[in-house]
C-alpha cells in the first residue's frame, strides 16, 4: 500500500511534477497541496489528516516557515523542520547559525536604516552587494560599486513598504564570476554544479538561466556540506557556495531548492533521491 505524502507548494513546477510522476517508484503517492489552502491551526489539521508526510516547498519566504511550526505542532512529520525552514528563509540568522558552528560565510552587516548603511560601508570596503534577507531567485541583489551611487540605490530600499522587505545584508562583492549549487538530500551530496553569470548580468543564479558544468564532488564542498546538515539537520537542500582564494564560502541554503538545473548538468536523478529519502524515513 503506498505511503500518502502532501506536497505543500504555491504552484506546479517541473520540480514539482516529476517528484510526483517518480513517487510510486518508491511506493509513495504524492498530492499538491496547495499553501493557501491549509488553513493550520487546529491541533488535528483536518486540511493533512491522511497524510504520513508533509514536503514542504513553498517558495514564498514567510509560508514555508509558518506551514512547517503549525504541521509539526499538529503532529505531522515535516520535511524539512520548521527548525530548518525557519533558518533557511531568513538569511542573517541562518549565517550566523553557520558561523556559529564553524561554517565559513562571507563577512556580512545587518541594515535596518540608512544609518547602518552608511556604516556598513566605512566597515566592508567597495564594491559591496546588497540584498534582502528574506528573498531568494537572485531578486533584489544589487552590486554596488561606486560611493556616488549608493545613497541613491538606498532610496529604492527605503520607498518599500514594510520593514521586512526593508531588512537587508550588505556584505563583500566576491567577483569571480561563479557559484557553486549543491543539491543535498539527506546527509548526501547528490550533484553539484557550477554556474557563470551570463551576458550582462553579474549575478550567478541558476533562476536566472546562467552558463553552467557539472562540479566533480571536491572534498572540500563535501565537508562543508556536511557541516551544513550537521547544524539545520538531514533534508532537502540547495546549498550555494562562493568560491574564493581561501576556499569555498556558504552564500545561503535554500529549503525548497529549485534542482532542474543541477539535474540537467550533471545528470543526477535527484526526484529518485527524494523518493528514497521519503521512503527511508517513513519505514
Amino acid at each position: 500500500m503506498a505511503r500518502h505524502v502532501a506536497l505543500v507548494a504555491d504552484r506546479i513546477a517541473w520540480e514539482e511534477r516529476q517528484l510526483i510522476q517518480q513517487a510510486d517508484e518508491f511506493g509513495l503517492s504524492i498530492d499538491w497541496v496547495n499553501d493557501e489552502s491549509l488553513c493550520l491551526g487546529h491541533p488535528g489539521a483536518p486540511s493533512l489528516r491522511g497524510y504520513e508526510a508533509v514536503l514542504v516547498r513553498s517558495r514564498s519566504y514567510t509560508r514555508g516557515g509558518l506551514v512547517a511550526s503549525l504541521a509539526e505542532a499538529a503532529g505531522a512529520r515535516v520535511l524539512n523542520t520548521a527548525r530548518a525552514i525557519h533558518a533557511c528563509e531568513n538569511k542573517a540568522e541562518l549565517r550566523i547559525l553557520l558561523r556559529a558552528a564553524g561554517v565559513p560565510v562571507p563577512d556580512f552587516r545587518l541594515v535596518l536604516s540608512r544609518k547602518d548603511f552608511e556604516q556598513a560601508l566605512t566597515e566592508i570596503e567597495l564594491p559591496v552587494v546588497l540584498k534582502p534577507v528574506f528573498g531568494g531567485m537572485g531578486k533584489r541583489v544589487t552590486l554596488i560599486r561606486h560611493s556616488d551611487t549608493a545613497q541613491s540605490v538606498y532610496d529604492y530600499v527605503e520607498d518599500l513598504g514594510h520593514a521586512f522587505e526593508q531588512a537587508c545584508l550588505v556584505e563583500p562583492y566576491l567577483g569571480g564570476g561563479t557559484s557553486v549549487r549543491c543539491l543535498v538530500v539527506g546527509h548526501e551530496l547528490v550533484g553539484a554544479a557550477e554556474f557563470a553569470s551570463g551576458g550582462t548580468d553579474w549575478r550567478n543564479n541558476a533562476a536566472l538561466g546562467n552558463d553552467s558544468r557539472a562540479l566533480a564532488h571536491d572534498p572540500e564542498v563535501v565537508k562543508i556540506v556536511e557541516a551544513v546538515t550537521a547544524e539545520l539537520g538531514p533534508g532537502i537542500y540547495g546549498v550555494d557556495l562562493f568560491r574564493t582564494d581561501d576556499g569555498f564560502l556558504v552564500n545561503e541554503v535554500n529549503h525548497a531548492p529549485g534542482f532542474r538545473a543541477v539535474a540537467t548538468t550533471t545528470g543526477a536523478d535527484v526526484p529518485s533521491a527524494v523518493g528514497r529519502y521519503v521512503q527511508e524515513l517513513l519505514s
